[in-house]
């Protein structure tokens, strides 16, 4: 995974308006798709869920990028990609 953590924040919304901000940790591409995996970013005063998101690149009708939510087959397989990459790192 990157070494270069706590500089890409990004804030997504979902289908009913709620706004999040998400730290981006990495990225990595399986058959020609991009998953990123990120972080929620927290003020640490609430018990919000720290787990992981990982959303997919997908290009829209209007020729744009945008982050979607991936399928649960996808999702697993993209962690697992994740988890892989970075145990090979704590290994070197």
């Amino acid at each position: 995974m990157s070494e270069d953590y706590g500089g890409d924040i990004i804030t997504i919304s979902d289908e009913d308006g709620n706004s999040y901000e998400l730290e981006h940790l990495d990225t990595i591409e399986l058959d020609g798709v991009f998953y990123l995996a990120f972080l929620p970013v927290t003020d640490g005063k609430g018990d919000e869920d720290l787990g992981m998101v990982i959303l997919k690149s997908e290009k829209g009708d209007d020729g744009d990028d945008y982050l979607v939510t991936p399928t649960d087959e996808e999702t697993d397989r993209a962690y697992e990609a994740f988890m892989k990459e970075l145990f090979e790192d704590e290994d070197e």
